[in-house]
């Protein structure tokens, strides 16, 4: 009688543990049904490859489901016009802040940069985002924009003593009517002055702009991000950008059309 009681309280401390164990194993889940891990992601926008000028931005969003998170955008940049060719000057004698460099941008008259700010949006459309594989989606954003025009300076060749001196003062100066003939004179030219001059002469263009790109994104749902945007981006300012001299077969237009490939880097948390 007692060794079947004994037995039956061994049985009973048995069940109990394996109970206990099965009570306090981690239940198996799937990774959509504990929800989305990050709520915020920080991006890096290098734009490896833009057209006509340069983009470096920043992206900060909110992870509201696998497939879409909403995000503000703020970027810096430059716009160039499609007629902007560099070119080395036929001068040597000629100063710029570069020290001996004397390649120029022939007939430009203004470096438009600009800064955007705005909201958009990156959806993904493949369950790719869920296995940390490749994630394919798209990405699209809008806003206002800053354009400032800050004028370009050339070192101008001015003949010093009588007509017949060969020998020439050079002068950094931006572009105005009254030397309109020698900043178009490429033999007048010494080169471009140093990035720094004109800083104290911007004026500004006020203007909206669009982007829409194609989205691959490697760990959608990484800590870390890493993806690669190709895409296009429309700039319209409103007012003239004044970026050239217009002469014939050149005109400043107040809309960009740039295509873009986009490197973008960051980490979610």
């Amino acid at each position: 009688m007692n060794f079947q009681i004994l037995v039956s309280v061994a049985l009973l401390m048995v069940c109990g543990v394996c109970s206990g164990q099965v009570t306090f194993q981690p239940k198996q889940q799937s990774y959509e049904s504990q929800g989305v891990v990050f709520d915020k992601e920080f991006t890096v926008d290098l734009r490896v490859l833009q057209t006509n000028g340069f983009t470096l931005g920043f992206n900060q969003g909110k992870l509201k489901t696998y497939y879409k998170t909403p995000f503000y955008h703020i970027s810096i940049g430059e716009l160039k016009h499609i007629k902007e060719f560099r070119q080395q000057s036929f001068e040597s004698g000629g100063f710029n802040g570069f020290g001996n460099n004397q390649s120029y941008v022939f007939g430009k008259k203004n470096n438009l940069y600009v800064v955007r700010g705005g909201y958009g949006q990156k959806r993904y459309f493949t369950e790719k985002a869920k296995e940390k594989g490749l994630a394919v989606g798209m990405s699209w954003e809008f806003g206002p924009t800053l354009g400032l025009l800050k004028p370009y300076y050339l070192d101008l060749g001015y003949p010093t003593g009588n007509s017949n001196s060969s020998s020439r003062t050079y002068r950094a100066e931006r572009y105005t009517e009254e030397n309109h003939d020698i900043f178009l004179e490429p033999s007048r030219i010494g080169g471009a002055v140093g990035i720094g001059r004109g800083w104290g002469e911007l004026s500004i263009r006020p203007g909206v702009h669009a982007t829409a790109s194609a989205h691959f994104d490697w760990g959608a749902f990484d800590e870390f991000v890493k993806a690669v945007e190709a895409g296009f981006m429309v700039d319209v300012f409103f007012g003239n950008t004044d970026i050239m001299v217009e002469v014939e077969g050149v005109e400043n237009r107040p809309f960009f059309l740039n295509v873009f490939v986009n490197l973008q880097l960051g980490k979610r948390w």
